[in-house]
Formats: structure tokens, sequence, C-alpha cells
């Protein structure tokens, strides 16, 4: 019934307000979908799961959370999982949209060829795609209140999204695949541990940094030994050595300030992009100046010649495939 009155929604061009409004009475259907979850943090693995049946409609479970319950199907079939599509690729399943944002752009590594759902925008790209379970992040509530009209929505934990590996759990459990965890997770942590040998051979006691360039303002940010993208891979699980100032600090990454610049006490730069590529014109020059300048010069990752350029699109990022890219790009230049 949701469906059919967002079809005619789309027909009749009537405003999308109006129309989650009638959504909010599209009876013992939309309540199912219209409840909102706040899960604890651990997998589902199954456990705390309802089933049942119903002849006019698929199979569905309750997943029961700290606060509240959400109905969803047992083997959801078009899946959005927003910002979170490298799971979904990593076990095998196509997202029927690809999470975009004008100023950010969406995860290029994957290559996929779906419909761009842009999250600064209507909703309405996304409920043309008809998804039976949506998967988010951390969102603002406005935002799943509204997501939660459209179908059924799981938002995971904050404490979840920032290991990989529990992350792949929870959303393999929600697509009825857990079989399949077991299998992406051995690869995974195969190539960790095969690749924190290597380094631990080449790069020694050398330490690492992560910065991004902002292209806007040109200005450098640093990421933290304990930054979600990179702190929990590079310096937690690879091994890799973090100078002082990236450990000393609390949040996930800061404006690095251009008196903090020689405290970067680091043999390795790793630098990505906020967004563009590193051959706009204007990168180029603003990278050029940045390593000319007395204070850059002063690092001895900048004396050494060891800053490199990555692209952001995997590495701002923190999931199985994003990993193992980044993985890639270690390795090829660091172990020689």
């Amino acid at each position: 019934m949701i469906r059919q009155a967002w079809k005619t929604f789309l027909k009749s061009a009537i405003v999308v307000t109006v129309c989650i409004g009638l959504l909010a009475g599209c009876g013992d259907a939309g309540n199912r979908i219209n409840n909102r979850e706040a899960v604890s943090g651990q997998p589902t693995g199954g456990a705390n799961v309802d089933s049942k049946v119903d002849q006019a409609a698929p199979a569905t479970r309750i997943v029961k959370n700290e606060f509240e319950e959400v109905e969803i199907p047992v083997n959801p079939k078009r899946v959005a999982a927003l910002y979170r599509e490298d799971y979904l690729v990593a076990l095998g399943v196509t997202p029927i949209v690809q999470y975009f944002n004008p100023m950010w752009g969406k995860q290029e590594y994957l290559g996929l060829e779906v419909p761009l759902f842009d999250v600064t925008g209507s909703v309405e790209a996304l409920l043309v795609s008809e998804p039976d379970l949506i998967i988010t992040g951390v969102i603002e509530d406005a935002q799943y209140e509204m997501y939660s009209k459209v179908a059924p929505t799981f938002r995971i934990p904050e404490d979840v999204l920032v290991d990989p590996r529990q992350t792949l759990k929870v959303i393999a459990d929600l697509l009825g695949m857990s079989e399949k965890t077991e299998e992406v997770l051995q690869k995974y942590d195969q190539r960790v541990e095969e690749l924190k040998g290597k380094l631990a051979a080449s790069a020694r006691d050398e330490k690492v940094v992560v910065l991004r360039m902002n292209s806007v303002d040109k200005s450098v940010n640093i990421f933290g030994y304990n930054n979600i993208f990179i702190g929990k891979l590079l310096y937690q699980d690879l091994g890799l050595l973090a100078p002082q100032y990236a450990k000393n600090m609390t949040d996930g990454n800061i404006v690095l300030s251009m008196e903090a610049v020689p405290e970067l006490d680091v043999d390795h730069i790793i630098l990505l992009l906020s967004n563009g590529t590193w051959e706009d014109e204007g990168i180029v020059q603003a990278y050029d100046e940045m390593m000319s300048s007395p204070i850059w010069k002063s690092v001895p990752a900048v004396q050494k010649g060891n800053v490199y350029q990555v692209d952001r699109s995997h590495w701002q990022t923190t999931a199985i495939i994003g990993d193992q890219k980044k993985m890639d790009d270690l390795e090829r230049l660091f172990i020689k």
C-alpha cells in the first residue's frame, strides 16, 4: 500500500511532504515499518528474533533492540545500505542505490552501476527504488523517521561502525547471510596479518601520519590514532607507528595549524583530498606551494620525499573492501 501511494504521487506530482503524511495512515503495514530503532551495539546473530509468515506478505522477523523493535523481511531482496554499500558488495549483494553527497561524492572504488541517492536532496530518489530494507549509520532523528516511512530502517550505532568486522556481522545478519560472514572475514583477517608482517620488516620504527588537504580553503586535517577511518586499521591492526601528535588527539581529526607542522616528527605522510582530483590545476598548485614552504620542508617525510598522494574514495571510509584497498596502497608504498 505504501509503494502504491508513492507511485500515485509520482504520477500526479503531488508534493512530497503531503504524501509522507498520507503514508502515516496506510494501516498496519505502515505502522509496522514506522518503528524507531536503537540497536545495542552487538550483532543480532539470529538471536532475539521472531519470524512469522503472512499469506499476503513475505516472511518478516522482529529485531529486538535495547529500546524498541523493528520489523524487517527475513530475506530482504532490495536493500539500500547508505554509505555502507561496501559491506553489501563484500557479501556478494548489489545495493539498489548508492549514497551520494554533492560535497564528498560517492565511494568510487566500488565501481557500482546503480542509481545515486543524493542524501542532501529529496527522499523521492530512494522511494522510487522501492527498498524493502534501508541500512544507515548514525543519522539525525528526522532523517531516520523519513527513511522509516519508505521502508524498515536499521540504524547501526557508532560503537559498531568503528569496527568493520562487527559492522559486517550486523549487516550479514540483517540480510539473512550470517553464514557468509566467516568466509569474508577470514580473507580480510588473513590480508591484515600478512601485511602486518611485511610492514614490521619494512617500516620498522618509521612513523606514519595520514593528512587531508581540504580543496576549498587548502587547510590540512590530521587523522588521529583513534580515527575510525585511519587509526583502527593503520595503527591498531597493522601496527604502524603514529606520531605523538596523532596519539595525543582526542578528536578523530582536526585542522592542523601551521604552528603544529614542525611537531610532525614523521617519516611518511599519506595525503588525501577532501574532494576533487590530484590532477586539478588548483590542487596541483596548492600542493606544490605546500611542499615548497619552509615550514613543511622542516618535516622529515617531506625532506625524504616520502609524501604519497592517495584516493580519498577508499581512504576516508572504513569497510571491508575499502580497507583492503588501503592495504594495497600501503604494500605498494612501503614494501620494496
